[in-house]
């Protein structure tokens, strides 16, 4: 039987391939967090749940590899497939461990050891998880990322990070979108340094620098624009609404995907610990 290796992305996937474990790697890139719904599955995924090969998924704690999780373990539901499983929120040694991407090969190796048979309890919970994720409005999101999940323990806070991407009450704007503000506000002039400034406050850090940016290319168009740059600042209309005197929403619209709810003015979910609509 052939070995695959499936984990969340380039960097740990290229360690991987040093070990001495043997076996493919297969990169996972789906960015889940954005945009309606998952793309297909790969081509190799595929073949290799179909063929019985063994198929070990190597993720950690943050809503980037929460989401792909989810999607992997649905997928070898459907196709009554079996997977093991490593899956990690620390590792010895690394007190701000924020990914496998971050290890070595002798510390990756040392993991290869403890992985774990996912079981129909596991599966069943991914494949609810995954449904919540892709419905048509947030209302069973909110209730997995509520639910204490002892197969999938890291799923809960992923998902509630997931739903502080809606607009918030009173101010419109999203976690990412307020931490790039407050970034901005304290003194950070350039998208990089805002970026890095804005990761610091994330208990785990999951968003890639492109989709910072395309942030904030969002609150800087049209003529309620919160920030401008160069160097980047905040408008009159960025301090009122970060003092929550005025709506982002209200003053830039919107027009955005959080699993399969698709966010407009006309269909206004909101989070600040719980949906509400404006």
């Amino acid at each position: 039987m052939a070995l695959l290796h499936v984990t969340n992305g380039e960097s740990p996937a290229g360690t991987l391939r040093q070990t001495g474990i043997g076996g493919e790697v297969l990169s996972w890139r789906d960015v889940l967090h954005e945009g309606p719904a998952p793309a297909p599955p790969d081509p190799r995924l595929d073949e290799a749940f179909r063929g019985g090969d063994d198929v070990v998924l190597w993720f950690e704690h943050d809503l980037y590899d929460q989401l792909q999780l989810i999607d992997l373990l649905a997928l070898a539901r459907a196709e009554g497939a079996a997977v093991e499983l490593i899956v990690i929120g620390e590792f010895p040694g690394r007190p701000s461990f924020a990914g496998l991407g971050e290890l070595t090969v002798d510390e990756l190796e040392t993991l290869w050891p403890t992985r774990q048979p996912a079981s129909p309890g596991v599966l069943e919970a991914a494949t609810g998880a995954l449904a919540a994720y892709r419905a048509s409005d947030p209302t069973q999101l909110a209730g997995w990322a509520a639910r204490d999940a002892p197969e999938l323990p890291y799923l809960g806070p992923a998902l509630r990070r997931l739903l502080e991407e809606l607009p918030a009450p009173g101010d419109g704007l999203s976690r990412t979108e307020r931490r790039a503000l407050e970034a901005i506000a304290e003194g950070e002039t350039t998208p990089g340094a805002a970026f890095v400034a804005a990761q610091r406050l994330e208990d785990a850090p999951f968003l890639g620098d492109t989709w910072f940016f395309r942030t904030l290319s969002e609150l800087g168009e049209g003529d309620g624009r919160l920030i401008e740059s160069p160097p980047l600042a905040l408008t009159s209309n960025g301090e009122r609404v970060l003092r929550g005197d005025a709506d982002r929403v209200e003053l830039l619209g919107i027009d955005r995907w959080i699993g399969g709810t698709h966010v407009t003015p006309g269909n206004g979910w909101r989070w600040d610990g719980e949906l509400v609509r404006p």
